[in-house]
């Protein structure tokens, strides 16, 4: 288990709505200087139960976490892309088989779980919200 120090500063979260080919968000975790980052195509559960699909996409600048506006057409990602929330994060667990952290947000507060979802391919894992407690 990879445990913060008490002392250390808050890590940031970020979720993006973003309209591009298809209607995804792109759920952002600050880590080694930047966000780690899945796009998830129905959206960050907010109640325990679904468990959704995230396809881990390549790491964005932490700059990238406030932006909302129009990425131009033939660029990556063209679209709009809005913040549908952010806060920050505990982390409790970062490794190959699981990743989990506490989301202090705008819209979601909780515990969360990301594993890899293997039959499906080796950038796809599971997001879902824990019962918390």
């Amino acid at each position: 288990m990879n445990e913060l120090p008490s002392d250390s500063p808050a890590l940031r979260f970020v979720v993006q709505k973003h309209h591009a080919r298809a209607l995804h968000y792109d759920f952002r975790l600050e880590k080694d200087g930047v966000y780690k980052s899945w796009a998830v195509p129905k959206g960050v559960p907010e109640e325990v139960g679904p468990r959704r699909l995230a396809v881990q996409v390549p790491d964005h600048p932490l700059a990238w976490g406030s932006f909302e506006g129009t990425i131009p057409e033939g660029s990556y990602g063209a679209g709009t892309v809005e913040i549908w929330d952010r806060g920050t994060f505990e982390l409790r667990e970062w490794s190959d088989e699981r990743i989990e952290f506490t989301l202090h947000g705008e819209r979601l507060e909780g515990t969360y779980t990301l594993v890899p979802f293997r039959r499906k391919g080796p950038r796809d894992w599971l997001l879902f919200r824990r019962t918390d407690g």
